[in-house]
């Protein structure tokens, strides 16, 4: 699938499609509205309701999601969640991929993965200069992750970090760290 509005039509229509078999009562938001690509309230009581932005890539080898700017700012709300759609090879009759993550999360990812390999120390000097607002991140950092629909029925404050233990320790590497106002910045979760 070449066309991008195509590629995440079908990532956001997924997610909605797998949400309603949960149980949870989702919704499309209109173009435009920051941060959130899908609104969903669970049926069941007490009725919580999620945010979910979807970023969908395509499988063809070394898949990875770009994450600007504005998906790295830190979540709002425990509402905020990302889901990233990885779509399968060939005539999409196969089941996509799925990672459902906690926006924090995500963000700390996006900003570690980036520094890191800005900041690589085996680089050759100068040509590493893509800002942190193009990060990509391939689908190793979201493995544990995958197909947990079950974190959406907590808060994503609370969510355990399933990130890989390579990330953490890149966070802790001073060429590396963690913007100011990400909430792990002075103190990183264990994970």
């Amino acid at each position: 699938m070449a066309d991008n509005k195509m590629t995440k039509s079908a990532g956001e229509h997924w997610v909605c499609s797998v949400l309603a078999r949960l149980g949870w009562a989702a919704a499309l938001t209109r173009d435009g509205l920051e941060r959130t690509d899908i609104l969903a309230v669970h049926s069941q009581p007490p009725r919580r309701m999620i945010e979910v932005q979807v970023k969908t890539a395509n499988d063809l080898g070394k898949p990875n999601w770009m994450i600007n700017s504005m998906a790295q700012q830190p979540a709002l709300s425990e509402r905020e969640w990302f889901a990233f759609v990885l779509l399968p090879p060939g005539d999409g009759w196969q089941t996509p991929r799925t990672f459902i993550v906690p926006r924090d999360h995500a963000a700390a990812a996006a900003w570690i993965v980036h520094q890191a390999w800005l900041t690589d120390p085996t680089a050759t000097p100068g040509t590493r200069n893509t800002p942190a607002a193009k990060a990509r991140v391939n689908v190793e950092v979201w493995k544990g992750y995958e197909n947990r629909w079950d974190l959406l029925d907590g808060s994503a404050f609370t969510c355990p970090v399933l990130l890989p233990g390579w990330v953490r320790d890149m966070a802790l590497e001073e060429r590396v760290g963690l913007p100011p106002e990400h909430p792990w910045h002075d103190s990183l979760p264990n994970w």
